[in-house]
């Protein structure tokens, strides 16, 4: 997702990130990274039952999506998850969510009377 810095992101520019994100692989790489430190594919990628090349893969489509940097150190690439991508993508969907519960209690008011 391109880095906006005035104004609210449309909803377009948060496909990428959604898309990247409807995989549970890559949910579980991020949430390796969860812990702020950049880590190596070989440690990205342990107990995941892929090759090194398939680990590759998701990364990549991580970093295509802007969610993830890579680096290299010495021979291997290092991956850091990049926090200020994610944060709007997430406060995105905290309003959408207080909006459907905005809905939803309308609904159930109308419903009750």
């Amino acid at each position: 997702m391109p880095h906006i810095s005035t104004g609210r992101p449309s909803l377009a520019d948060y496909a990428p990130v959604f898309a990247a994100l409807g995989d549970a692989t890559r949910l579980t790489l991020l949430d390796r990274l969860g812990g702020g430190k950049s880590l190596s594919i070989a440690r990205l990628g342990a107990g995941l039952g892929l090759t090194r090349q398939g680990v590759t893969r998701h990364l990549d489509v991580l970093e295509r999506a802007d969610l993830v940097a890579s680096e290299r150190v010495g021979r291997e690439s290092h991956y850091a998850v990049k926090v200020e991508v994610l944060r709007p993508a997430l406060d995105h969907l905290a309003r959408a969510s207080a909006q459907w519960d905005a809905a939803a209690d309308r609904l159930r008011a109308f419903v009750e009377d």
